[in-house]
Parts: structure tokens; C-alpha cells; sequence
């Protein structure tokens, strides 16, 4: 079974980094349009599509242009709950963000693609892996720990964000997550809280096994 991660930027003049994982093994590399995501998806034909960027809106928003009093979906006050940073959907530059992100699902689901709206730095926290504003040498080290094979020493932030995306979809797909949220705006996938370095291995190496 394989995966794809998406870290994704606001526009495409901006680099998305992308990862596909099947098993421990994990390529990454940099794509700007949303067509070489969309490439990337049918060329592996991957399980699961797992998206870094906001892909609903608040309930009582009905659009990001409209002036409202709507700023958090519960899956973000559930973040806030935890004590895990982020920036809202209606925040300068996210809101192009999520523009996009809402679109390039539309199109993946039109495509018959299952897709997951992921947060690597929360399920960074969650994993107990450093952030990339840590470093990226030390985030790269977290993501070895956790049995990752592939992302290469000059992988970039914004492919290790997305390695951490796809790493989330395995886990939901293995089913060791949690869904943060109300369906009706969108939820957030998450790893499952206290997973161990050797669960995750495991969970990977199933995956790979899986006809």
C-alpha cells in the first residue's frame, strides 16, 4: 500500500513538498502545480492522499472572502485544547492556503482519491519528534527514529513536513489515529497519542505487507 504527503504551499510560484511512503520506504521531492500532485497520486495510485492545509471552512462562514465572526472549526479548538499551535483558515496568507487546499481536494476526490487533511506540526508534537524550526537536521533524526527510510540529508523542510503527512496517513490507515473535529466542516487527522517508536515501525511494516 502506499501513501502520499503533501505539504502545501499557498500558491504555485511557492515550492510543495511532496513524499511518497510505501512501508519504511519514503521519497521525497519538490512539485509547484497542483496537476504534479494530482500526477503523483494516479502515477503510485496511493490508498490515501494526506493534505497539509486547512480543507473546510468554520460552520456559519461561507466563504473565506465574506467578513465574519467565524475563525476556528472545532478541530482547531480542539488543537488549542491540547496546547498545539497553528494558524487559523482566515489568517492573511492561509487563506490563500486554504483556498487551494479546498480546491486540490475537490480535484483528488474527483479523481476517486481518498484525502485526509493532516498537520505535521501537531503530529510532530504528538509524536514527540522535533518541529522543523528546531532544525532540519533534527526533525530529519525524528523521523529515522521512527523507522523512515528514503527522505535524504538534503531533503528540505518542506519535504520532511511532508514525509511527517504521509507518515500520518499510514497510521490512519494501520488505525492508529485519532479524528479531531465535526465532519461537517472537516477533521483533522492526527497520529494516536502515546505511540511508541517501535508501534509506529510496526504499523509501517504491516502496511508493506498488505496485499
Amino acid at each position: 500500500m502506499a501513501v502520499l504527503g503533501v505539504d502545501l504551499a499557498g500558491v504555485e510560484s511557492r515550492p510543495t513538498g511532496l513524499c511518497l511512503l510505501k512501508g519504511l520506504k519514503a521519497e521525497t521531492w519538490i512539485a509547484w502545480r497542483d496537476e504534479e500532485v494530482v500526477e503523483a497520486a494516479s502515477r503510485s495510485r496511493v490508498d490515501v492522499v494526506a493534505v497539509d492545509a486547512p480543507l473546510g471552512l468554520p460552520k456559519g462562514r461561507k466563504s473565506l472572502e465574506e467578513r465574519s465572526p467565524y475563525h476556528l472549526r472545532r478541530c482547531d479548538r480542539e488543537l488549542l485544547e491540547r496546547g498545539i499551535k497553528f494558524f487559523p483558515v482566515t489568517l492573511g496568507p492561509m487563506r490563500r492556503l486554504t483556498e487551494r487546499g479546498m480546491k486540490l481536494k475537490e480535484r483528488l476526490e474527483g479523481e476517486g482519491f481518498k484525502v485526509i487533511e493532516v498537520y505535521p506540526g501537531g503530529a510532530q508534537d504528538v509524536l514527540g519528534i522535533p518541529r522543523k524550526k528546531a532544525g532540519r537536521e533534527d526533525l530529519l533524526e525524528g523521523l529515522r527514529g521512527l523507522g523512515l527510510e528514503g527522505p535524504s540529508g538534503e531533503a528540505s523542510s518542506h519535504e520532511l513536513d511532508a514525509a511527517t503527512a504521509a507518515l500520518t496517513a499510514a497510521l490512519y490507515l494501520a488505525g492508529l489515529h485519532e479524528e479531531l473535529g465535526d465532519p461537517d466542516e472537516g477533521v483533522i487527522v492526527m497520529p494516536r497519542r502515546g505511540l511508541s517508536p517501535r508501534e509506529v515501525r510496526a504499523a509501517l511494516l504491516s502496511l508493506a505487507s498488505d496485499p
